[in-house]
């Protein structure tokens, strides 16, 4: 398919806050679709419209500008409206893992301070475990017909007037609070603005890089959960630049596969466990995939191998994709060209910076270190949130006054500029996609009756990236039964965060200061690999 003229299909200028996306492509496109899901088919002027009604309903609840709600739920297209709809308003919008343990999403609800909570059906059941354990009831908003005699959102939204509301919204704005795993086992709120989220993506529209250009004939499947900026932003991205949006409910590789033959998908973004378990399948190679441009993956390091099969089979351009919750997603790419089934040493990189964007690599007393030196990765970029919600310090110590956010990656630039990265200078895991805190890890194992003391690191996995292991000293006399542990933690936070494996040992290494020397742990795992991330 013939890409589209050189330059932005669309005016940037005209969208400055997301509620002016909608409106702008009422506008120009009214009678073109939007999002579809499951059947359902929105125009961008019903978009325009139901979103307005979203605001207004906001409103009727009695919430202002700078009120918080929160989606716990799978991928919808109503989660999108209830998105653009809040942002209208000047509501905040913090989408909720529907994979989180009861207590997690407990906390976040109550450190969002959300008054409403927009509930999934997948939810529903789960929210009731949820409710014993937060002191603040915020009204509840079923998303689909339930059981439970909640209101259900089409009826909430339908029964608001479908004038523009009257809120007056900025670009500075916070738009979305999206929760990162912490460092100290507590999520914390990243805030971002609508300046964050849209100017970045006029940047890259002016540069007018071939992969990120979209045409009126765009297709892009959403697939990837909201409740991280894979899902959110990409569902945005394509919105913003007029293309229809189809929304999974969730990820399912079967229907990735339907999705893209009879949706006819153009562009898409995946992570790597992802795209192996999709390339995997035997019907991958009897699909039609001639509509489909470019893949855009991220969210961890892909291998080789599985890059070069993926290239095979699917046939299109493919884009890394580097960034982070905090820089309001990608900040780096590699572009299709540097993509060889041969391989190259720029394969081995996350790529180079956005337009718009800066990167340099500190040393440990914060010097800029030159080309080829391993040092913390740090990004300067208009996509930069505003900071942590509730957490000066935790913001100061992660964007400094000069603008620039320290990544917790460790890495280096060639001389060219890419960006390669090493290891982690925060002890975070990256499995399937997904980020988690050893801190969080270890606290729900450590209340274990048998468990004295206990460390998790990341060590390397084939389908998922990297695996979550428990390396614990028992109490004396205590029986080794991984077993029971494991599923200790799976009573107290997300299965994908509970250790997959247990290795029991008489004592954790510690330096003079008393710290666990997580990187010894380590060692054995990631013995023989050019980098300690997988």
């Amino acid at each position: 398919m013939p890409g589209p003229a050189p330059g932005p299909a669309v005016d940037f200028d005209r969208m400055t806050t997301l509620g002016d996306v909608a409106r702008y492509h009422h506008e120009v496109r009214p009678g073109a679709t939007a999002l579809v899901f499951e059947g359902r088919s929105t125009t961008f002027a019903d978009f325009d419209r139901d979103t307005d009604r979203v605001a207004n309903a906001l409103l009727a609840e009695g919430l202002t500008k700078g009120d918080r709600i929160a989606y716990v739920g799978k991928n919808s297209d109503h989660y999108f409206e209830l998105l653009f709809g809040a942002a209208k308003a000047g509501v905040v919008l913090a989408p909720i893992g529907w994979r989180l343990a009861p207590r997690e999403i407990a906390y976040i609800l109550g450190d969002a301070e959300a008054r409403m909570v927009f509930v999934g059906p997948e939810l529903l059941a789960h929210v009731r475990d949820v409710a014993e354990l937060i002191l603040d009831q915020p009204t509840l908003i079923a998303m689909e017909a339930n059981d439970y005699g909640h209101p259900e959102f089409e009826d909430w939204r339908d029964a608001a007037a479908c004038d523009p509301p009257t809120s007056v919204v900025t670009p500075a704005d916070i738009a979305v609070q999206l929760y990162t795993s912490g460092t100290t086992g507590r999520p914390k709120g990243a805030m971002l603005t609508h300046s964050n989220i849209l100017a970045t993506r006029k940047l890259a529209a002016l540069a007018d890089m071939d992969w990120n250009r979209w045409g009126p004939d765009d297709v892009s499947l959403v697939a990837m959960p909201v409740a991280h900026i894979g899902g959110t932003g990409w569902g945005v991205v394509g919105l913003v630049n007029g293309a229809k949006g189809v929304v999974a409910r969730e990820f399912d590789p079967t229907k990735v596969l339907d999705f893209i033959e009879k949706d006819r998908v153009s562009k898409m973004f995946m992570v790597p466990a992802a795209l192996q378990i999709v390339v995997r399948l035997p019907r991958a190679r009897q699909v039609d995939y001639s509509r489909l441009t470019h893949i855009l993956y991220g969210a961890a390091p892909i291998p080789l191998d599985l890059l070069r099969e993926c290239i095979e089979v699917f046939g299109c351009g493919f884009v890394q994709q580097y960034g982070m919750t905090e820089t309001t997603g990608t900040v780096v790419y590699l572009p299709p060209q540097d993509h060889d089934p041969a391989g190259n040493a720029r394969m081995r990189s996350a790529g180079l910076p956005m337009p718009g964007a800066e990167l340099k690599i500190l040393g440990e007393n914060g010097e800029t270190l030159p080309p080829g030196a391993v040092g913390e990765v740090a990004v300067r970029s208009p996509a930069n949130m505003a900071g942590y919600w509730k957490l000066p310090q935790a913001t100061a110590d992660t964007i400094g006054s000069d603008g620039w956010l320290r990544t917790g990656d460790a890495g280096y630039l060639d001389e060219d500029g890419y960006l390669f990265i090493h290891d982690r200078v925060k002890d975070m895991i990256i499995s399937g996609g997904e980020n988690i805190y050893p801190a969080e890890v270890e606290s729900a194992v450590y209340g274990h009756p048998h468990v004295a003391e206990v460390a998790v690191i990341g060590v390397p996995d084939d389908t998922w990236g990297e695996a979550v292991k428990a390396v614990v000293a028992l109490k004396p006399g205590a029986p080794e039964d991984p077993a029971d542990i494991i599923a200790f933690a799976k009573s107290r936070i997300a299965g994908f965060k509970a250790p997959k494996t247990i290795d029991f040992i008489e004592a954790l290494p510690r330096n003079a200061s008393g710290k666990i020397l997580r990187r010894e742990l380590r060692e054995p795992y990631w013995a023989g690999k050019e980098r300690w991330v997988n």
